[in-house]
Protein backbone atom coordinates (compact mmCIF):
# COMPACT_ATOMS: atom_id res chain seq x y z
CA UNK A 1 0.00 0.00 0.00
CA UNK A 2 1.12 3.91 -0.98
CA UNK A 3 2.30 6.09 2.17
CA UNK A 4 2.89 8.78 1.60
CA UNK A 5 5.68 11.43 3.40
CA UNK A 6 4.38 14.39 5.84
CA UNK A 7 7.37 16.37 6.86
CA UNK A 8 6.60 18.16 9.52
CA UNK A 9 7.22 22.03 8.56
CA UNK A 10 4.83 23.88 11.40
CA UNK A 11 7.77 25.18 13.97
CA UNK A 12 8.91 28.24 14.28
CA UNK A 13 13.05 28.44 13.94
CA UNK A 14 13.44 31.44 15.98
CA UNK A 15 11.85 29.49 19.00
CA UNK A 16 14.17 26.54 17.62
CA UNK A 17 17.22 28.96 17.30
CA UNK A 18 16.29 30.09 20.97
CA UNK A 19 16.18 26.78 22.62
CA UNK A 20 19.23 25.59 21.04
CA UNK A 21 21.26 28.05 22.50
CA UNK A 22 19.35 27.89 26.01
CA UNK A 23 20.13 24.43 26.04
CA UNK A 24 22.96 23.88 24.65
CA UNK A 25 21.86 21.23 22.26
CA UNK A 26 22.10 20.82 18.40
CA UNK A 27 18.67 22.09 16.35
CA UNK A 28 17.65 18.95 15.02
CA UNK A 29 17.15 18.05 18.77
CA UNK A 30 15.93 21.79 19.62
CA UNK A 31 13.12 21.75 16.64
CA UNK A 32 11.59 18.16 18.35
CA UNK A 33 11.36 20.23 21.18
CA UNK A 34 9.76 22.31 19.51
CA UNK A 35 7.52 20.42 17.60
CA UNK A 36 6.48 19.26 20.97
CA UNK A 37 5.81 22.25 22.28
CA UNK A 38 8.18 23.16 24.48
CA UNK A 39 9.25 26.39 23.65
CA UNK A 40 11.58 27.38 27.01
CA UNK A 41 14.06 26.45 29.37
CA UNK A 42 11.41 25.93 31.84
CA UNK A 43 9.32 23.88 29.91
CA UNK A 44 12.38 21.88 28.78
CA UNK A 45 13.13 21.08 32.54
CA UNK A 46 9.57 19.79 33.22
CA UNK A 47 9.59 17.62 30.18
CA UNK A 48 12.88 16.17 30.65
CA UNK A 49 12.86 15.93 34.31
CA UNK A 50 8.83 14.83 35.14
CA UNK A 51 8.42 16.03 38.60
CA UNK A 52 5.89 14.66 41.02
CA UNK A 53 4.76 18.26 42.17
CA UNK A 54 3.19 18.47 38.80
CA UNK A 55 0.76 16.12 39.49
CA UNK A 56 -2.50 17.72 40.24
CA UNK A 57 -4.55 18.38 43.37
CA UNK A 58 -7.21 14.92 43.17
CA UNK A 59 -10.03 17.65 44.54
CA UNK A 60 -10.00 19.50 41.31
CA UNK A 61 -11.79 16.58 39.98
CA UNK A 62 -16.04 16.80 39.95
CA UNK A 63 -17.26 14.92 42.68
CA UNK A 64 -14.02 13.78 44.32
CA UNK A 65 -15.25 15.12 47.57
CA UNK A 66 -18.36 13.02 47.26
CA UNK A 67 -16.41 9.92 46.43
CA UNK A 68 -14.12 10.40 49.45
CA UNK A 69 -16.73 11.02 51.73
CA UNK A 70 -18.51 7.96 50.71
CA UNK A 71 -15.28 5.59 50.74
CA UNK A 72 -14.35 6.91 54.12
CA UNK A 73 -17.76 6.63 55.20
CA UNK A 74 -18.02 2.52 53.97
CA UNK A 75 -14.21 2.27 55.87
CA UNK A 76 -15.47 3.71 59.49
CA UNK A 77 -18.77 1.62 59.65
CA UNK A 78 -16.83 -1.30 58.59
CA UNK A 79 -19.28 -2.11 55.29
CA UNK A 80 -18.42 -4.18 52.73
CA UNK A 81 -17.13 -2.72 49.55
CA UNK A 82 -16.97 -4.17 46.40
CA UNK A 83 -13.77 -3.07 43.68
CA UNK A 84 -15.20 -3.43 40.15
CA UNK A 85 -13.63 -3.43 36.86
CA UNK A 86 -13.16 -3.97 33.17
CA UNK A 87 -12.04 -6.80 31.84
CA UNK A 88 -9.31 -4.92 29.80
CA UNK A 89 -5.71 -4.16 30.72
CA UNK A 90 -6.99 -0.80 32.17
CA UNK A 91 -9.83 -2.12 33.72
CA UNK A 92 -7.96 -5.03 35.98
CA UNK A 93 -5.26 -2.99 36.78
CA UNK A 94 -7.19 -0.15 38.00
CA UNK A 95 -9.21 -3.11 39.99
CA UNK A 96 -5.48 -3.98 41.69
CA UNK A 97 -4.51 -0.56 42.59
CA UNK A 98 -7.88 0.28 44.00
CA UNK A 99 -8.34 -2.78 46.09
CA UNK A 100 -4.43 -3.20 47.03
CA UNK A 101 -4.47 0.42 48.62
CA UNK A 102 -8.46 0.14 50.19
CA UNK A 103 -7.68 -3.38 51.60
CA UNK A 104 -5.58 -2.38 54.86
CA UNK A 105 -8.59 -0.40 56.23
CA UNK A 106 -11.36 -3.26 56.18
CA UNK A 107 -11.31 -6.44 57.76
CA UNK A 108 -11.18 -9.71 55.83
CA UNK A 109 -14.00 -10.07 53.70
CA UNK A 110 -15.33 -7.01 53.88
CA UNK A 111 -13.60 -5.77 50.60
CA UNK A 112 -13.48 -8.07 47.10
CA UNK A 113 -13.30 -7.47 43.88
CA UNK A 114 -15.35 -8.38 40.71
CA UNK A 115 -14.42 -7.90 36.83
CA UNK A 116 -17.48 -8.98 34.25
CA UNK A 117 -17.79 -11.77 32.44
CA UNK A 118 -16.60 -10.70 28.65
CA UNK A 119 -19.43 -13.47 27.59
CA UNK A 120 -21.95 -13.79 30.00
CA UNK A 121 -22.22 -10.25 31.30
CA UNK A 122 -20.87 -7.91 28.57
CA UNK A 123 -18.54 -4.88 29.00
CA UNK A 124 -18.95 -2.24 31.96
CA UNK A 125 -21.26 -2.29 35.04
CA UNK A 126 -23.72 -5.40 34.55
CA UNK A 127 -27.04 -6.41 36.09
CA UNK A 128 -25.53 -9.74 37.53
CA UNK A 129 -22.63 -7.43 38.57
CA UNK A 130 -25.37 -5.44 40.63
CA UNK A 131 -27.28 -8.55 41.76
CA UNK A 132 -24.18 -10.01 43.16
CA UNK A 133 -23.18 -7.41 45.40
CA UNK A 134 -26.83 -6.55 46.63
CA UNK A 135 -27.42 -10.46 47.73
CA UNK A 136 -24.00 -10.58 49.11
CA UNK A 137 -24.18 -7.55 51.69
CA UNK A 138 -22.18 -5.34 49.58
CA UNK A 139 -23.55 -1.69 50.47
CA UNK A 140 -21.10 0.29 48.03
CA UNK A 141 -19.56 -0.62 44.61
CA UNK A 142 -16.41 1.46 43.32
CA UNK A 143 -16.63 1.15 39.30
CA UNK A 144 -13.58 1.43 37.48
CA UNK A 145 -13.18 2.24 33.69
CA UNK A 146 -16.79 2.10 32.80
CA UNK A 147 -20.00 3.46 34.07
CA UNK A 148 -20.10 6.57 32.73
CA UNK A 149 -22.95 5.89 30.11
CA UNK A 150 -24.51 3.42 32.63
CA UNK A 151 -27.70 5.18 34.00
CA UNK A 152 -30.55 2.46 33.53
CA UNK A 153 -28.20 -0.06 35.53
CA UNK A 154 -27.31 2.59 38.00
CA UNK A 155 -31.08 3.49 39.04
CA UNK A 156 -31.51 -0.28 39.01
CA UNK A 157 -28.59 -0.05 41.60
CA UNK A 158 -30.30 2.76 43.44
CA UNK A 159 -33.81 0.70 43.70
CA UNK A 160 -31.07 -2.58 45.24
CA UNK A 161 -29.72 -0.23 47.81
CA UNK A 162 -26.36 -0.28 46.59
CA UNK A 163 -24.14 2.98 45.91
CA UNK A 164 -21.71 3.02 43.34
CA UNK A 165 -18.92 5.21 43.09
CA UNK A 166 -18.16 5.47 39.22
CA UNK A 167 -14.28 6.63 37.88
CA UNK A 168 -14.40 6.40 34.25
CA UNK A 169 -12.60 7.90 31.13
CA UNK A 170 -14.49 7.59 28.46
CA UNK A 171 -17.04 9.87 27.20
CA UNK A 172 -20.34 10.31 28.80
CA UNK A 173 -23.35 10.48 27.30
CA UNK A 174 -26.37 13.46 27.81
CA UNK A 175 -27.03 12.54 30.89
CA UNK A 176 -24.69 11.57 33.66
CA UNK A 177 -25.56 8.64 36.00
CA UNK A 178 -27.57 8.52 39.51
CA UNK A 179 -24.33 7.59 41.40
CA UNK A 180 -23.56 8.75 44.59
CA UNK A 181 -19.91 10.13 42.64
CA UNK A 182 -19.23 10.41 39.18
CA UNK A 183 -15.91 10.35 38.57
CA UNK A 184 -14.44 11.80 34.96
CA UNK A 185 -12.70 14.53 33.88
CA UNK A 186 -14.83 14.44 30.43
CA UNK A 187 -17.34 15.55 32.13
CA UNK A 188 -18.53 18.75 30.47
CA UNK A 189 -19.12 20.08 34.37
CA UNK A 190 -15.86 19.04 35.19
CA UNK A 191 -12.95 21.46 35.29
CA UNK A 192 -10.11 19.35 36.45
CA UNK A 193 -6.81 20.47 34.32
CA UNK A 194 -6.29 16.84 32.48
CA UNK A 195 -8.81 15.08 30.99
CA UNK A 196 -6.95 12.52 29.33
CA UNK A 197 -5.95 10.16 32.48
CA UNK A 198 -6.46 6.60 32.33
CA UNK A 199 -9.37 4.32 33.55
CA UNK A 200 -6.65 3.31 35.84
CA UNK A 201 -5.51 7.02 36.76
CA UNK A 202 -9.01 7.70 37.94
CA UNK A 203 -9.04 5.36 40.34
CA UNK A 204 -5.38 6.37 41.67
CA UNK A 205 -6.68 9.67 42.13
CA UNK A 206 -9.30 8.68 44.37
CA UNK A 207 -6.70 6.54 46.26
CA UNK A 208 -4.49 10.06 46.58
CA UNK A 209 -7.76 12.24 47.70
CA UNK A 210 -8.26 10.13 50.59
CA UNK A 211 -4.38 9.77 51.58
CA UNK A 212 -4.79 13.51 51.75
CA UNK A 213 -7.83 13.68 53.62
CA UNK A 214 -6.81 11.17 56.27
CA UNK A 215 -2.85 12.43 56.08
CA UNK A 216 -1.70 9.43 55.49
CA UNK A 217 1.80 8.92 53.50
CA UNK A 218 1.71 9.54 49.62
CA UNK A 219 4.58 7.09 49.30
CA UNK A 220 1.97 4.34 49.41
CA UNK A 221 0.22 6.31 45.83
CA UNK A 222 3.62 6.55 44.61
CA UNK A 223 4.20 2.56 44.75
CA UNK A 224 1.38 1.83 42.39
CA UNK A 225 2.23 3.44 39.85
CA UNK A 226 3.87 0.53 38.00
CA UNK A 227 0.16 0.02 37.57
CA UNK A 228 -0.70 3.22 35.88
CA UNK A 229 2.39 3.18 33.80
CA UNK A 230 1.24 -0.36 32.21
CA UNK A 231 -2.62 0.51 32.04
CA UNK A 232 -1.57 4.17 30.00
CA UNK A 233 0.42 2.39 27.68
CA UNK A 234 -1.91 -0.77 27.05
CA UNK A 235 -4.32 1.43 26.74
CA UNK A 236 -3.24 4.16 24.62
CA UNK A 237 -4.02 7.46 26.24
CA UNK A 238 -1.86 10.08 25.66
CA UNK A 239 1.62 10.25 27.35
CA UNK A 240 1.52 13.99 28.08
CA UNK A 241 0.69 16.04 30.78
CA UNK A 242 0.07 14.40 33.84
CA UNK A 243 -0.15 10.72 32.45
CA UNK A 244 3.69 11.65 31.14
CA UNK A 245 4.29 12.00 34.94
CA UNK A 246 2.76 8.96 36.17
CA UNK A 247 4.61 6.86 33.21
CA UNK A 248 8.06 8.20 33.93
CA UNK A 249 7.84 7.15 37.81
CA UNK A 250 6.13 4.06 36.98
CA UNK A 251 8.51 2.93 34.28
CA UNK A 252 11.53 3.53 36.78
CA UNK A 253 9.26 1.53 39.52
CA UNK A 254 8.99 -1.17 37.25
CA UNK A 255 12.80 -1.21 36.12
CA UNK A 256 13.81 -1.06 39.93
CA UNK A 257 11.82 -3.19 41.17
CA UNK A 258 8.79 -4.97 39.89
CA UNK A 259 5.88 -6.68 42.08
CA UNK A 260 5.57 -10.49 42.02
CA UNK A 261 3.18 -10.24 39.48
CA UNK A 262 4.77 -8.52 36.70
CA UNK A 263 7.81 -10.55 37.38
CA UNK A 264 6.35 -13.54 36.81
CA UNK A 265 4.93 -12.14 33.08
CA UNK A 266 8.36 -10.58 32.47
CA UNK A 267 9.85 -14.24 32.92
CA UNK A 268 7.38 -15.58 30.69
CA UNK A 269 8.28 -13.39 28.35
CA UNK A 270 12.42 -13.86 28.90
CA UNK A 271 13.36 -10.25 29.82
CA UNK A 272 15.61 -11.39 32.73
CA UNK A 273 18.90 -12.58 32.43
CA UNK A 274 19.65 -16.04 33.16
CA UNK A 275 20.63 -16.77 37.15
CA UNK A 276 24.10 -17.62 36.96
CA UNK A 277 24.23 -14.03 35.55
CA UNK A 278 22.06 -12.35 38.70
CA UNK A 279 24.06 -14.29 40.68
CA UNK A 280 26.72 -12.92 39.88
CA UNK A 281 25.07 -9.70 40.28
CA UNK A 282 24.30 -10.35 43.58
CA UNK A 283 20.65 -9.93 42.91
CA UNK A 284 17.88 -12.54 42.66
CA UNK A 285 16.93 -11.39 39.54
CA UNK A 286 17.80 -8.45 36.56
CA UNK A 287 16.04 -7.01 34.40
CA UNK A 288 18.50 -7.79 30.76
CA UNK A 289 17.44 -4.41 29.91
CA UNK A 290 15.48 -1.37 30.59
CA UNK A 291 11.65 -1.52 29.97
CA UNK A 292 10.10 0.70 27.88
CA UNK A 293 6.44 1.87 27.20
CA UNK A 294 6.78 -0.25 23.95
CA UNK A 295 7.44 -3.50 26.41
CA UNK A 296 4.46 -2.76 28.42
CA UNK A 297 2.34 -2.35 25.66
CA UNK A 298 3.57 -6.09 23.52
CA UNK A 299 4.90 -7.55 25.95
CA UNK A 300 3.06 -7.07 29.72
CA UNK A 301 -0.52 -5.87 28.00
CA UNK A 302 -1.17 -9.01 25.92
CA UNK A 303 -0.60 -11.06 28.84
CA UNK A 304 -2.90 -9.17 31.15
CA UNK A 305 -5.39 -9.24 28.36
CA UNK A 306 -5.62 -12.45 27.62
CA UNK A 307 -7.15 -14.12 30.67
CA UNK A 308 -10.14 -11.67 29.88
CA UNK A 309 -10.36 -12.09 26.20
CA UNK A 310 -9.97 -16.19 26.36
CA UNK A 311 -11.27 -16.74 30.18
CA UNK A 312 -11.79 -14.60 33.02
CA UNK A 313 -10.02 -11.43 33.70
CA UNK A 314 -10.43 -12.30 37.71
CA UNK A 315 -7.09 -14.64 37.10
CA UNK A 316 -5.31 -11.66 35.64
CA UNK A 317 -6.47 -9.62 38.91
CA UNK A 318 -5.42 -12.16 41.06
CA UNK A 319 -1.93 -12.18 39.48
CA UNK A 320 -1.35 -8.10 39.81
CA UNK A 321 -2.14 -8.73 43.47
CA UNK A 322 0.35 -11.78 44.27
CA UNK A 323 2.40 -11.26 46.92
CA UNK A 324 4.55 -14.03 46.57
CA UNK A 325 7.01 -14.85 43.74
CA UNK A 326 5.89 -18.66 43.62
CA UNK A 327 2.09 -17.93 43.47
CA UNK A 328 2.58 -15.53 40.76
CA UNK A 329 5.10 -17.57 38.24
CA UNK A 330 2.15 -20.26 38.59
CA UNK A 331 -0.54 -17.02 37.80
CA UNK A 332 1.51 -16.51 35.09
CA UNK A 333 2.82 -19.05 33.23
CA UNK A 334 -0.62 -20.18 32.98
CA UNK A 335 -1.84 -16.33 31.52
CA UNK A 336 1.20 -16.64 29.05
CA UNK A 337 -0.50 -20.05 27.85
CA UNK A 338 -4.12 -18.51 26.87
CA UNK A 339 -1.91 -15.51 25.35
CA UNK A 340 -0.79 -18.29 22.91
CA UNK A 341 -4.36 -19.20 22.61
CA UNK A 342 -5.42 -15.73 21.67
CA UNK A 343 -2.41 -14.88 19.67
CA UNK A 344 -3.87 -18.61 17.68
CA UNK A 345 -7.25 -17.67 17.25
CA UNK A 346 -6.19 -13.94 15.94
CA UNK A 347 -4.24 -15.49 13.42
CA UNK A 348 -6.49 -17.75 12.00
CA UNK A 349 -9.86 -14.93 12.26
CA UNK A 350 -7.83 -12.11 10.81
CA UNK A 351 -7.12 -14.58 7.84
CA UNK A 352 -10.44 -15.35 7.25
CA UNK A 353 -11.42 -11.56 8.03
CA UNK A 354 -8.78 -10.97 4.93
CA UNK A 355 -10.26 -13.85 2.81
CA UNK A 356 -13.77 -12.44 3.33
CA UNK A 357 -13.01 -8.82 2.36
CA UNK A 358 -10.58 -10.09 -0.73
CA UNK A 359 -13.63 -11.86 -2.31
CA UNK A 360 -16.34 -9.35 -1.80
CA UNK A 361 -15.89 -6.79 -4.67
CA UNK A 362 -18.34 -4.51 -2.63
CA UNK A 363 -16.71 -4.84 0.57
CA UNK A 364 -13.02 -4.55 -1.06
CA UNK A 365 -14.38 -1.27 -2.51
CA UNK A 366 -15.56 0.28 0.18
CA UNK A 367 -14.35 2.80 2.41
CA UNK A 368 -15.31 1.52 5.49
CA UNK A 369 -15.36 -2.11 6.67
CA UNK A 370 -17.80 -3.83 8.76
CA UNK A 371 -17.89 -7.58 9.06
CA UNK A 372 -19.88 -10.18 10.95
CA UNK A 373 -18.87 -14.08 11.52
CA UNK A 374 -21.36 -15.18 14.64
CA UNK A 375 -18.00 -18.04 15.09
CA UNK A 376 -15.40 -15.73 16.01
CA UNK A 377 -13.75 -15.64 19.06
CA UNK A 378 -15.01 -12.26 20.94
CA UNK A 379 -12.16 -12.16 22.88
CA UNK A 380 -9.96 -11.09 19.78
CA UNK A 381 -12.20 -9.09 17.93
CA UNK A 382 -10.93 -5.82 18.92
CA UNK A 383 -7.37 -6.96 17.80
CA UNK A 384 -8.61 -8.36 14.44
CA UNK A 385 -10.59 -4.88 13.64
CA UNK A 386 -6.58 -3.07 14.41
CA UNK A 387 -5.02 -5.72 12.01
CA UNK A 388 -7.26 -4.85 8.92
CA UNK A 389 -7.49 -1.57 9.92
CA UNK A 390 -3.30 -1.54 9.37
CA UNK A 391 -4.15 -3.65 6.14
CA UNK A 392 -6.35 -1.42 4.05
CA UNK A 393 -6.53 1.91 6.04
CA UNK A 394 -9.97 2.78 6.81
CA UNK A 395 -12.41 2.90 9.80
CA UNK A 396 -13.39 -0.98 10.08
CA UNK A 397 -15.88 -2.73 12.59
CA UNK A 398 -15.34 -6.74 13.53
CA UNK A 399 -18.70 -8.15 14.68
CA UNK A 400 -19.73 -11.71 16.11
CA UNK A 401 -22.55 -13.18 17.94
CA UNK A 402 -22.97 -12.86 21.54
CA UNK A 403 -26.11 -14.90 22.78
CA UNK A 404 -28.73 -12.95 21.46
CA UNK A 405 -26.98 -9.50 19.98
CA UNK A 406 -23.98 -9.03 17.46
CA UNK A 407 -21.61 -7.41 19.59
CA UNK A 408 -18.31 -5.87 17.94
CA UNK A 409 -15.12 -3.41 17.87
CA UNK A 410 -14.30 -0.21 16.00
CA UNK A 411 -11.20 1.24 15.17
CA UNK A 412 -10.19 4.46 13.23
CA UNK A 413 -7.60 5.91 11.03
CA UNK A 414 -6.23 9.26 11.82
CA UNK A 415 -8.28 11.92 12.40
CA UNK A 416 -11.44 10.47 12.14
CA UNK A 417 -14.12 10.01 14.89
CA UNK A 418 -15.24 6.73 14.89
CA UNK A 419 -17.41 7.03 18.38
CA UNK A 420 -19.14 10.35 16.22
CA UNK A 421 -19.53 7.71 12.88
CA UNK A 422 -21.31 4.64 15.50
CA UNK A 423 -23.39 7.72 17.53
CA UNK A 424 -24.61 8.89 13.84
CA UNK A 425 -26.32 4.87 13.84
CA UNK A 426 -27.03 5.24 17.46
CA UNK A 427 -30.98 3.97 16.82
CA UNK A 428 -29.95 1.05 15.59
CA UNK A 429 -27.81 0.07 18.69
CA UNK A 430 -28.69 -1.64 21.88
CA UNK A 431 -24.97 0.09 23.70
CA UNK A 432 -22.05 1.75 22.46
CA UNK A 433 -19.27 3.36 23.96
CA UNK A 434 -15.59 4.28 23.52
CA UNK A 435 -12.91 7.16 22.16
CA UNK A 436 -11.94 8.73 19.16
CA UNK A 437 -10.17 6.08 17.52
CA UNK A 438 -11.62 2.98 19.54
CA UNK A 439 -14.96 1.99 20.15
CA UNK A 440 -17.73 -1.01 21.15
CA UNK A 441 -21.20 -1.53 20.36
CA UNK A 442 -23.68 -4.18 20.17
CA UNK A 443 -27.14 -4.54 18.01
CA UNK A 444 -30.03 -7.30 17.31
CA UNK A 445 -29.15 -9.00 14.40
CA UNK A 446 -32.21 -7.75 12.16
CA UNK A 447 -30.54 -4.35 12.49
CA UNK A 448 -26.97 -5.57 11.31
CA UNK A 449 -27.84 -4.57 7.11
CA UNK A 450 -29.14 -1.21 7.74
CA UNK A 451 -26.28 -0.71 10.18
CA UNK A 452 -23.76 -1.65 7.36
CA UNK A 453 -25.21 0.51 5.02
CA UNK A 454 -25.97 3.68 7.34
CA UNK A 455 -22.18 3.53 8.36
CA UNK A 456 -20.23 2.75 5.21
CA UNK A 457 -22.66 5.96 3.75
CA UNK A 458 -21.57 8.30 6.80
CA UNK A 459 -18.16 7.56 5.64
CA UNK A 460 -18.45 7.85 1.84
CA UNK A 461 -19.74 11.22 2.53
CA UNK A 462 -17.23 12.14 5.69
CA UNK A 463 -13.76 10.82 4.11
CA UNK A 464 -12.20 11.58 0.39
CA UNK A 465 -10.12 9.05 -1.38
CA UNK A 466 -7.17 10.65 -0.15
CA UNK A 467 -7.88 10.32 3.46
CA UNK A 468 -8.01 6.78 2.93
CA UNK A 469 -4.41 6.88 1.72
CA UNK A 470 -1.69 6.51 5.06
CA UNK A 471 0.44 9.36 5.68
CA UNK A 472 3.70 8.42 7.63
CA UNK A 473 4.51 11.94 9.41
CA UNK A 474 8.14 12.67 9.80
CA UNK A 475 9.80 15.00 11.96
CA UNK A 476 13.21 16.01 10.63
CA UNK A 477 15.23 14.94 7.70
CA UNK A 478 18.60 14.59 9.15
CA UNK A 479 21.82 13.08 7.74
CA UNK A 480 23.45 9.89 9.21
CA UNK A 481 26.59 12.00 10.71
CA UNK A 482 23.96 14.03 12.43
CA UNK A 483 23.82 10.83 14.79
CA UNK A 484 26.06 11.81 17.38
CA UNK A 485 27.13 10.34 21.08
CA UNK A 486 25.39 13.23 22.38
CA UNK A 487 22.52 13.58 19.93
CA UNK A 488 21.79 9.95 21.01
CA UNK A 489 22.51 10.87 25.05
CA UNK A 490 19.60 13.54 24.62
CA UNK A 491 16.85 11.83 22.00
CA UNK A 492 16.85 9.10 25.14
CA UNK A 493 15.98 10.96 27.50
CA UNK A 494 13.04 12.20 25.27
CA UNK A 495 11.28 9.27 26.44
CA UNK A 496 8.36 7.51 27.30
CA UNK A 497 7.22 7.83 24.33
CA UNK A 498 3.68 7.39 23.14
CA UNK A 499 0.46 9.28 21.96
CA UNK A 500 1.26 13.24 22.17
CA UNK A 501 5.25 12.55 21.88
CA UNK A 502 5.82 9.51 19.69
CA UNK A 503 8.83 8.15 19.43
CA UNK A 504 10.51 10.88 16.52
CA UNK A 505 10.99 9.74 12.56
CA UNK A 506 13.94 10.86 11.18
CA UNK A 507 14.00 10.60 7.17
CA UNK A 508 17.18 10.52 5.69
CA UNK A 509 18.27 10.66 1.89
CA UNK A 510 20.88 9.16 -0.02
CA UNK A 511 21.30 5.72 1.48
CA UNK A 512 22.88 2.48 0.04
CA UNK A 513 23.26 -1.53 1.20
CA UNK A 514 26.77 -1.11 2.54
CA UNK A 515 27.28 -4.62 2.29
CA UNK A 516 25.54 -6.81 4.82
CA UNK A 517 21.85 -6.50 4.23
CA UNK A 518 19.81 -9.69 4.16
CA UNK A 519 16.67 -10.87 4.32
CA UNK A 520 15.54 -12.48 7.26
CA UNK A 521 12.21 -14.21 8.80
CA UNK A 522 11.07 -16.01 5.19
CA UNK A 523 12.15 -13.32 3.18
CA UNK A 524 9.56 -11.00 4.85
CA UNK A 525 11.46 -8.46 6.54
CA UNK A 526 15.72 -7.23 6.13
CA UNK A 527 18.40 -6.80 8.42
CA UNK A 528 19.40 -3.93 6.73
CA UNK A 529 23.20 -2.70 7.19
CA UNK A 530 22.96 0.75 5.21
CA UNK A 531 25.05 3.76 5.05
CA UNK A 532 24.62 7.61 3.73
CA UNK A 533 26.97 8.75 0.10
CA UNK A 534 27.10 12.30 -0.58
CA UNK A 535 29.98 14.70 0.20
CA UNK A 536 32.87 14.54 2.92
CA UNK A 537 30.85 15.98 5.76
CA UNK A 538 27.95 13.15 5.91
CA UNK A 539 30.86 10.71 6.35
CA UNK A 540 30.25 6.91 5.29
CA UNK A 541 29.76 4.96 8.66
CA UNK A 542 27.58 2.27 8.43
CA UNK A 543 24.00 1.88 10.58
CA UNK A 544 22.43 -1.56 11.35
CA UNK A 545 18.80 -1.79 10.94
CA UNK A 546 15.99 -3.37 11.31
CA UNK A 547 12.40 -2.82 7.97
CA UNK A 548 9.89 -5.24 8.66
CA UNK A 549 7.34 -6.28 5.74
CA UNK A 550 10.48 -5.46 3.18
CA UNK A 551 11.78 -8.36 2.29
CA UNK A 552 9.98 -8.10 -1.42
CA UNK A 553 12.94 -4.71 -1.89
CA UNK A 554 15.95 -6.78 -1.14
CA UNK A 555 16.77 -7.55 -4.99
CA UNK A 556 16.42 -3.70 -5.93
CA UNK A 557 18.80 -2.83 -2.49
CA UNK A 558 21.25 -5.68 -3.51
CA UNK A 559 22.17 -3.57 -6.74
CA UNK A 560 23.52 -1.01 -4.84
CA UNK A 561 20.96 1.60 -6.02
CA UNK A 562 20.36 4.63 -3.83
CA UNK A 563 17.20 5.11 -1.40
CA UNK A 564 15.70 7.09 1.11
CA UNK A 565 14.44 5.49 4.71
CA UNK A 566 12.04 6.77 7.51
CA UNK A 567 13.17 5.73 10.41
CA UNK A 568 12.82 5.32 14.54
CA UNK A 569 16.34 5.17 16.72
CA UNK A 570 16.13 2.81 19.20
CA UNK A 571 18.09 0.46 20.62
CA UNK A 572 19.37 -3.69 20.06
CA UNK A 573 19.39 -6.08 23.35
CA UNK A 574 21.47 -9.53 22.22
CA UNK A 575 22.87 -11.74 24.37
CA UNK A 576 23.94 -8.59 27.21
CA UNK A 577 25.10 -6.19 24.80
CA UNK A 578 22.96 -3.08 23.69
CA UNK A 579 23.56 -1.48 20.14
CA UNK A 580 21.93 1.51 18.30
CA UNK A 581 19.34 0.04 15.34
CA UNK A 582 17.18 1.98 12.76
CA UNK A 583 13.81 0.66 12.90
CA UNK A 584 13.11 1.13 9.12
CA UNK A 585 9.07 2.42 8.78
CA UNK A 586 9.56 2.96 4.66
CA UNK A 587 11.65 2.40 2.10
CA UNK A 588 11.56 4.72 -0.75
CA UNK A 589 13.94 5.30 -4.44
CA UNK A 590 14.19 8.37 -6.40
CA UNK A 591 11.21 8.07 -8.86
CA UNK A 592 8.39 7.29 -5.53
CA UNK A 593 9.28 10.77 -4.21
CA UNK A 594 9.19 12.62 -7.23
Amino acid sequence: METKWILNKNFDRQQVAEISKALGIDENLATLLVQRGVTSFDEAKVFFRPSLSKLHDPFLMKDMDKAVDRVLRAIDENEKVLVYGDYDVDGTTAVALVYTYLKKFFKKKKIEFYIPDRYDEGYGISYKGIDYAADNGFKLVIALDCGIKANERIDYANERGVDFIICDHHRPGDTIPNAVAVLDAKRADCHYPYDELSGCGVGLKLVHAISIRRHLPLQDVYDLFDLIAVSIAADIVPITGENRVLAYFGLKLLNKKPRPGFEAILHTANIFRREEESEQEGADNVLSRQLTISDLVFLIGPRINAAGRIDKASDSVRLLLADNREHAEKLAISISELNDTRREFDNRITEEALSMIDSDAKLKTARSTVIFNENWHKGVIGIVASRLTDYYYRPTIVLTRANDLITGSARSIKNFDIYDAIDHCSDLLEHFGGHKYAAGLSLKPENLKKFQQRFESYIHNSLAEEDLIPELEVDLKINFCDITPKFERVLKQFAPFGPGNLAPVFWTDNVVDAGGTRPVGGHKHLKLVIKQIGDEKIGLKPFSGIAFQKGDLFDRIHTGEPFSVCYHIEYNYWQGRTSLQLNVKDIKFKEELE
